[in-house]
């Protein structure tokens, strides 16, 4: 009968249709289920710095940052072994923890100490290996952390590059925070170029290396670590190089208006001539808020800044060099000499020399210094009525905001750059270590709000070039020039992080780049 297959045919697309519809109703109540799963648990970003402390506390301040752009999210930072022993970060991020309840520190599981790494020659490289060494304690973290949190992102410092490949496996979206400047990235994005280029060791070139978007770089200024394309330190510092172009993003302590060449020239594309270049956010200055003292400093006002009350507006020359500078006993004098003589108001952080005196880090945490041994005889008491050295440690965000400060020394370490650029400050770029001397040529060159220390040929700055770059820089008309243009900065740097600011853009751009699954 003809009409008996079409009754069966109609029976059987009905029963397809029923279940079908009992599909969609089964797959529509498990969506539901994930989505409502989702809406339970918490966002969260993994901040993941090398364990320096300038490193820490840059990466903690783009916390607060992302915080203050979506205070629903919780922020992770992931604490690890220091390659060296600079002094300990417990106060500070007991601090943080107290005032940022939505901040949590996840202290890693320590790493024993290998007879290889002991022998490094770089404590970068020995950051670098321990680093890389603890990706095992990183996934850990990762797996922990997103059995309760959606994880939008892990957020790591260059050296901590090799957390890339961790972050992949577990389908997280790497960035990269960059702790330098835009112009200093430059260099790191081109690295690449720049070993094809040529076959030489920087330190056997004597050449000036051209970077797009910076001063002529002298090889000589290349950061010691990757001097020599044979050491372990290169090789290291390449692959971070390489990794950093295939990240989702590089996040960066920087604002456009202080390095707007290096800024357009990363943005154009022309650091990876042979590759997509991710997408760069500047999202600067971001200096610390005050959060966390030196170990046993106590809750009260710190005697310097009591010290500077007393003075006249602008009268200080600020002498600083990080958490890690040090100088040899000779350099020392050579100081408190060229200070002596040049008749200014001085306000000077001294540490104790290192026991290698052509060492310019603090590898190990050390005493407080015996400034009578170490400094000319009388001299603390010949300048008692216009100078104050203070042992260690000086709240150096708070001195530099003070309004008897009229001038900064400085290392030309980034963060102390922008400290300086946001109290309008000008300065001596005394460079010491790392990525220091390209720091100098921008702030001399480039953006000029520097003045320049020469050094001998045996490294060491003397007596004279102290007294002169003093001077001039609270004296001369250049210091006055100089100091009218960090002013200037100054207003551009509270223009960027106000709401509508290019800063402000840019980190809202990252932040509504991370959508809900």
């Amino acid at each position: 009968m003809p009409a008996f297959p079409q009754k069966c045919n109609a029976s059987h697309a009905f029963s397809r249709i029923l279940s079908l519809s009992l599909s969609l109703s089964l797959s529509l109540s498990l969506s539901r289920h994930r989505f409502s799963r989702t809406h339970q648990m918490e966002e969260a970003v993994v901040l993941y710095p090398s364990p320096a402390i300038g490193h820490l506390i840059s990466m903690v301040e783009l916390g607060k940052l992302l915080l203050s752009h979506r205070p629903s999210l919780s922020i992770h930072v992931l604490i690890t072994s220091q390659a060296y022993n600079a002094g300990s970060t417990t106060s500070y991020i007991a601090s943080v923890s107290t005032a940022r309840p939505s901040i949590a520190f996840h202290h890693l599981p320590h790493l024993p100490p290998t007879g290889l790494l002991h022998h490094l020659p770089h404590h970068e490289t020995l950051a670098l290996e321990l680093l890389r060494l603890n990706n095992p304690n990183v996934h850990a973290a990762l797996t922990s952390i997103s059995k309760n949190h959606i994880v939008h992102g892990l957020i790591i410092d260059f050296f901590c590059a090799s957390a890339l490949s961790v972050a992949r496996e577990l389908s997280i979206p790497c960035y990269y925070f960059f702790t330098s400047g835009a112009s200093v990235l430059t260099a790191f994005l081109y690295f690449p170029t720049l070993h094809k280029l040529y076959t030489k060791s920087f330190k056997d070139l004597n050449a000036v290396l051209h970077v797009p978007g910076t001063p002529p770089l002298p090889s000589s200024d290349v950061a010691k670590p990757i001097q020599d394309r044979n050491d372990r330190a290169y090789e290291l510092f390449l692959e971070s190089s390489k990794n950093m172009a295939t990240s989702a993003g590089i996040i960066i302590n920087t604002f456009e208006k202080l390095e707007p060449r290096a800024v357009r020239a990363i943005r154009d594309g022309e650091c990876v001539p042979d590759g997509p270049t991710p997408p760069l956010y500047c999202i600067g200055p971001l200096i610390t808020s005050g959060e966390g003292k030196k170990e046993g400093s106590g809750t009260g006002k710190s005697d310097c800044l009591t010290w500077l009350d007393s003075q006249p507006k602008g009268s200080i020359v600020f002498l600083c060099f990080g958490s890690l500078g040090v100088f040899s006993v000779e350099q020392l004098k050579e100081i408190a000499t060229g200070l002596e003589r040049s008749g200014q108001r001085f306000l000077w952080v001294v540490r104790n020399p290192p026991h290698d005196a052509d060492q310019k880090t603090a590898t190990s945490a050390m005493p407080d210094p015996e400034l009578s041994s170490l400094l000319p005889e009388g001299f603390l008491e010949r300048t008692g009525e216009r100078g104050l050295v203070v042992k260690t440690w000086a709240p150096q965000v708070e001195v530099l905001s003070h309004s008897s400060v009229g001038g900064f020394v400085t290392h030309c370490g980034w963060n102390s750059v922008l400290e300086a650029v946001c109290a309008g400050v000008p300065m001596v770029a005394w460079p010491l270590y790392a990525e220091q001397r390209q720091n100098k040529g921008l702030m001399v060159e480039e953006i000029k709000i520097a003045l320049p220390v020469n050094e001998s040929e045996s490294g060491l700055v003397n007596s004279e070039e102290v007294e002169k770059r003093v001077r001039e820089l609270m004296e001369s008309e250049e210091g006055e020039i100089i100091r009218e243009r960090v002013k200037s900065l100054k207003e551009e740097a509270k223009a960027a992080l106000s709401p509508g600011g290019s800063s402000s853009v840019e980190l809202s751009n990252v932040v509504e780049s991370w959508k809900r699954e």
